[in-house]
């Protein structure tokens, strides 16, 4: 498979004995887990089809169930795997909104042009995401994407501009 895969959470673990997986959510999109969507598994290099034919939320952990997959055994290996989709299944997103994908790995620079660091992950805690920015040296720095902090994105070019609100780099 040569289309580009992007990740969409990762299986932490069986629930019950009936084929249910424990997924940790690594999308805003509700939808991704309805069933009839497809997801691929990728477990030893290798991309299985997967279509949903249940979803359920529990403890803030996505639960979901396969078609052919009904009993702990059939799921038990896809423990640690992570759940993609293919390029063709992105959604078409709003001005102003990003794939993870696309922000992690850029450079950010503050307003006056200083640059501190890379983008490593994305946190979604709550009501904002938070950007964890790799510095060169020192500890992570945590940018809330909030347009008070984030001033411009720039996928293309992989560059990212925020003001520095007090007590950020402390």
């Amino acid at each position: 498979m040569n289309e580009r895969m992007f990740n969409v959470g990762k299986i932490v673990n069986t629930h019950g004995i009936r084929g249910e997986v424990k997924v940790l959510r690594i999308s805003d999109f509700e939808e991704r887990f309805a069933p009839g969507e497809k997801l691929f598994v990728v477990k030893d290099e290798q991309s299985i089809e997967l279509e949903i034919t249940a979803h359920r939320m529990h403890k803030g952990f996505d639960l979901l169930q396969f078609e052919g997959y009904t009993n702990i055994n059939d799921v038990e290996t896809f423990k640690g795997c992570k759940l993609k989709i293919s390029e063709a299944q992105l959604t078409e997103l709003q001005q102003d909104e990003y794939y993870y994908h696309e922000i992690i790995g850029c450079e950010v620079f503050t307003t006056a042009g200083e640059n501190i660091g890379k983008i490593k992950e994305i946190l979604s805690p709550g009501a904002n995401d938070v950007w964890v920015v790799k510095q060169q040296a020192g500890k992570d720095i945590l940018i809330p994407y909030i347009d008070d902090v984030v001033t411009e994105v720039d996928v293309a070019n992989k560059k990212i501009v925020v003001e520095l609100m007090e007590g950020l780099l402390d």
